[in-house]
């Protein structure tokens, strides 16, 4: 399964290589029916469960891009029987949260007074995602970083050093607060946030194969 913003794919099964995937948009995203501003972190979660639960037979794979990153994590979680392993490319774990909480007390009294927070991005023409503020906050009922991560399946998380919007160590915490003891990390020195270029693609695609390859020996 790959999760990203604003769309997932679910990557085939754990044991074979080919080539099913399912991909779908988030609700209120891309082709999805609903309100963006009406969503939040617990919907978008119950959308990939979904997925998982109505039209995947057996263990998956999931691989997580920024914000889908932190939603693999729910889902390995919620569904352990159903996830064989994980894929994260710059894990977004708890992101939206801690840079909310990291603004100055006023800022943060602002926003809840506007009822709304312009995230900023380079990735739309406004530069700037509108989050409401309940969404922030029901977003704190979804953080993982605070407490051990109870999934045990083998994880690779994906990152690029130069990435401007979520910060490479988060893979490191996600790493460390795992239980499973099969997690590497692997850093691109130039690769940005959404790990475009072509030999990111390339080492995102070998490492979803040697998943395969290696669970499908274990079966």
């Amino acid at each position: 399964i790959l999760l990203g913003f604003g769309f997932c794919v679910v990557v085939g099964s754990a044991t074979t290589s080919d080539g099913c995937f399912f991909r779908f948009d988030y609700t209120g995203c891309g082709s999805s029916q609903g309100n963006l501003e009406e969503c939040t972190i617990g919907m978008w979660r119950k959308d990939v469960l979904s997925i998982l639960d109505e039209l995947t037979d057996g263990p998956q794979i999931l691989v997580g891009s920024s914000l889908g990153g932190w939603l693999m994590l729910h889902a390995a979680i919620a569904r352990p029987d159903k996830v064989a392993a994980l894929v994260g490319v710059a894990v977004a774990a708890d992101h939206l949260v801690t840079s909310f909480k990291r603004l100055p007390i006023e800022v943060q009294r602002e926003i809840e007074e506007k009822g709304e927070w312009k995230f900023p991005t380079k990735h739309n023409e406004e530069r700037y995602y509108t989050l409401t503020y309940d969404f922030i906050r029901e977003a704190e009922n979804h953080c993982v970083l605070n407490a051990p991560i109870p999934i045990t399946c083998p994880i690779r998380l994906i990152h690029g050093m130069k990435d401007g919007d979520v910060p490479w160590q988060i893979s490191l915490q996600v790493a460390d607060r795992v239980l499973s003891k099969d997690v590497d990390v692997i850093l691109r020195k130039a690769g940005q946030h959404r790990m475009s270029e072509k030999e990111d693609t390339k080492l995102l695609v070998n490492t979803v194969d040697d998943l395969i390859d290696k669970l499908a020996k274990l079966t």
